[in-house]
């Protein structure tokens, strides 16, 4: 086995479902505007190392979905848009493991760790970061990176978009996931601006 091969491949940055339809009003209230710009930050510094990005599509099936196939709303978002080359991958469910050719491209590209970021924070990033670690992969979560909507229980009350998050992220860091916010990711891996990989 030569030396080039036996060496650690870098983290893919896998952006979930970072599509236009999720700013429809009818999801009610959203938590961190500030997410687009630190998935911006990380998919900038990704391409500026070179490192695999990955990107996931939902495409819904339900009939009153702004994420339809044939809607404006399934579009990519400009801060995610993707370039030539990077995969993209669609999906019907949450998960962007199930029915998708995501995890054979992973293995195939010998990508054993991921740094998932995007929308929402409670449904489809963690639902993507459970799998990923299940399936075996290391997972890092950008906690600002992410955002989700206010949601209703099923005894009617109100949870706010916040404690939704707040929740979701509790949940997978140390479990699932580590999570960490984008600045403190980037400076881990060597990416912040100014540094080279």
């Amino acid at each position: 086995m030569s030396e080039e091969s036996r060496k650690p491949r870098p983290p893919a940055l896998l952006l979930v479902d970072v599509q236009q339809g999720l700013d429809d009003p009818r999801y009610g209230e959203r938590n961190n505007p500030d997410a687009e710009r630190r998935i911006a930050e990380l998919l900038e510094a990704w391409r500026r190392a070179a490192w695999p990005v990955l990107h996931v599509r939902h495409l819904s099936l339900r009939p009153d979905s702004p994420l339809r196939a044939e809607l404006p709303g399934n579009a990519f978002k400009p801060e995610a848009e993707p370039k030539p080359g990077e995969p993209i991958f669609p999906k019907h469910a949450n998960d962007a493991f199930v029915g998708t050719g995501l995890e054979s491209h992973l293995r195939a590209a010998r990508i054993e760790s991921l740094v998932i970021a995007g929308l929402t924070t409670d449904h489809c990033v963690s639902s993507t970061a459970r799998s990923a670690a299940n399936l075996g992969f290391e997972v890092t979560v950008a906690e600002d990176a992410t955002a989700t909507h206010e949601r209703t229980g099923p005894d009617g009350a109100r949870i706010d978009a916040e404690r939704m998050h707040r929740v979701s992220l509790a949940s997978l860091h140390g479990e699932f996931a580590t999570v960490r916010r984008t600045a403190e990711l980037l400076a881990a891996l060597g990416l912040a601006a100014g540094e080279t990989a």
